[in-house]
């Protein structure tokens, strides 16, 4: 009879493994390509890299490209983390927000010790557009629209 039931928790437990929803990247495949924020001579560009995705912010200065922020969206120990890296903020280095929740189409990565900002988000809007929220305490902040570039 032990035997039985050890069996029967042990079926259960696989089948309850399989059936749980694996994190991946392909979740936030839409940020793949490059972004113009609206009314702003201001980009986003994203690009896979073999395990992770890599995303830039820049500007244009005197024609040279001028790079504000680098992002890097990797797993790690199951969960999607993004982080952003200000060149002179935090020392240079980079702060972890998890995905913490997500819909189809509002991602929120959240660090609620980071003091500004604590949630960054990014809602979908259409294939070509993105709304992307940073906000702080009480959700305060900012936000802009992106949209696709073609090349």
């Amino acid at each position: 009879m032990k035997t039985i039931k050890l069996i029967v928790v042990l079926i259960v437990l696989t089948l309850f493994n399989a059936c749980r929803k694996s994190t991946n990247l392909q979740q936030v495949e839409f940020l793949i390509g490059k972004w113009k924020m609206e009314n702003k001579e201001s980009y986003e560009s994203w690009e896979k890299k073999e395990d992770k995705y890599s995303g830039q912010s820049y500007k244009f200065k005197n024609g040279e490209k001028v790079i504000s922020e680098n992002i890097e969206l990797k797993i790690v120990e199951n969960q999607i983390i993004y982080t952003p890296t200000v060149f002179d903020q935090n020392n240079g280095k980079g702060i972890p927000f998890k995905l913490n929740s997500s819909d189809q189409d509002l991602f929120s990565f959240e660090n609620l010790e980071h003091d500004f900002p604590k949630k960054i988000q990014y809602r979908i809007l259409s294939d070509d557009e993105l709304y992307v929220s940073v906000l702080g305490e009480n959700d305060k902040g900012f936000s802009f629209k992106l949209i696709r570039q073609v090349d």
